[in-house]
């Protein structure tokens, strides 16, 4: 069920549509919790604990360990155990992602398909409050899980997109989901400090607490995804071609992919903007998922520092969504964009600068990561709904979703190379700008106007 098929035109959306709107923001409410309180601030450092408990057990656990854990033969520095688990989970992402982005299209109910994804994710976050010790293995098999999981439940939720927003009003419904996710994530971050500071007093450890913590991301994760679940659940029919009765879904997904890579030589536009979206969507995603890393080993700030710093984040990317959901309004979202990636690259190179225990300084630079964290996403992502093709909305989100939050490869890869042999995480962190640049050099060569044209979409009025 397309706006049309609901009666809506280019530019007037229904009251029907603005109902299943209210419902879809919801999942960026639900998942936020995941993503920002286990995947962006307690996992990475406490894998990284618990790997160090392993290779280092007679050493305090806030001493270097440069003893080697080994994987499979192969030599694993503790602290570069999180970025290598991720990069790993986004290479299993990258080749599953795209078959389900094919055959979602293919199904009558895409919600079911999204909750199916999300609540296996957030089982397997739940599941996280089991990781102790020196139980790293297992922290190890639940990450990947739980970033697979997500990454598949977006590609189902960020293709909706396409199907309850006119063209017109995507910018505006993109940035209040993001703006709704980060008020959402904000708002359990900050009861997880409360137990986090005051643990004592319920009668638990600090190890304990901090597994709490991830207990209640995944239920977060698991309950409010009934919304947008139930909300959506008129939301029927498939969007691509029909494939033949004797090919199945899966066969006849499987046929389509292999139209799909060949096809996109037909949409150049598409084809740059996703290049680019690697680029600088690594650099995004290493940046949020390694800050927690490099505050606490790098500039040495406690845990409870650390929360404080990501509420920030948080509230600041709420304004900052809803801001740049105006701007683009105005200027168009691919200036603002392009625009915004110039300031990541003087966030990267600032933060290389920051002197250990600096906490101020550190909170002037998450009020700017804030500013551009959540308008730089959102409009990404209505930015390449007016570039897709349609009636391959999932298929091609797919892609889009392979390169999205917590699935970023090669931007993890090179922070955990470069800690591997500089035992540096300030070099980890200043090589990323190579990503931002990248990606706006990529950017700037997309025209969004013969992008948009050339996949059969209707022009904003606004570009």
């Amino acid at each position: 069920m397309t706006y049309a098929a609901l009666g809506g035109t280019a530019s007037a959306p229904t009251d029907h549509q603005r109902r299943h709107q209210r419902a879809w923001y919801w999942y960026d409410w639900a998942n936020s919790a995941y993503v920002t309180t286990t995947a962006t601030v307690l996992f990475s450092p406490y894998l990284t604990s618990v790997a160090k408990k392993a290779a280092c057990p007679d050493q305090p656990s806030d001493v270097a360990c440069h003893t080697n854990l080994h994987v499979l033969g192969i030599p694993i520095a503790p602290g570069s155990l999180a970025p290598y688990t991720l990069t790993i989970s986004t290479i299993v992402s990258a080749l599953i992602l795209i078959y389900v982005g094919a055959i979602a299209d293919r199904s009558r109910y895409p919600t079911r398909l999204l909750g199916g994804f999300a609540w296996v994710g957030s089982a397997a976050a739940c599941l996280m409050f089991f990781v102790a010790g020196s139980n790293w293995q297992l922290g190890v098999l639940l990450l990947i899980v739980g970033n697979l999981c997500l990454g598949s439940s977006l590609v189902v939720y960020d293709a909706l997109l396409c199907r309850i927003a006119v063209p017109d009003d995507r910018d505006k419904v993109s940035s209040r989901g993001w703006a709704l996710g980060y008020l959402g994530g904000g708002l359990l971050l900050a009861l997880n400090l409360v137990l986090l500071t005051a643990y004592e007093s319920f009668g638990l450890s600090y190890g304990t607490a901090i597994r709490t913590s991830l207990l209640s991301a995944g239920a977060w994760w698991a309950v409010f995804t009934l919304v947008p679940v139930l909300g959506l659940r008129d939301v029927t029919g498939t969007t691509a071609t029909p494939v033949a009765r004797e090919a199945g879904v899966i066969g006849g997904s499987i046929r389509q992919l292999v139209t799909t890579f060949r096809d996109l030589r037909h949409y150049p536009h598409t084809l740059t903007f996703l290049l680019a979206y690697l680029f600088f969507n690594d650099g995004i995603q290493t940046v949020i998922g390694s800050s927690s890393l490099y505050g606490k080993e790098e500039l040495k700030f406690t845990d409870s520092q650390l929360i404080i710093t990501i509420l920030l984040v948080q509230f600041v990317a709420f304004g900052g969504a809803l801001l740049f959901g105006r701007l683009a309004g105005h200027f168009g979202a691919w200036r603002v964009v392009l625009y915004s990636l110039g300031v990541w690259t003087l966030v990267v190179a600032l933060a290389f600068f920051v002197p250990t225990g600096s906490y101020p300084l550190w909170l002037a630079l998450a009020v700017l990561i804030g500013i551009v964290l959540g308008g730089s996403q959102a409009l990404s992502r209505s930015l390449y709904s007016q570039l897709v093709p349609r009636g391959r909305e999932t298929e091609y989100f797919s892609l889009y979703q392979a390169m999205e939050r917590g699935t970023s490869w090669f931007g993890t890869l090179l922070f955990g190379l470069v800690y591997q042999f500089a035992h540096s995480y300030r070099l980890s962190i200043m090589a990323l700008v190579v990503f931002f640049v990248l990606g706006a050099a990529l950017l700037s060569r997309v025209d969004m106007r013969r992008g948009i044209l050339d996949a059969g979409n209707q022009l904003p009025a606004v570009l």
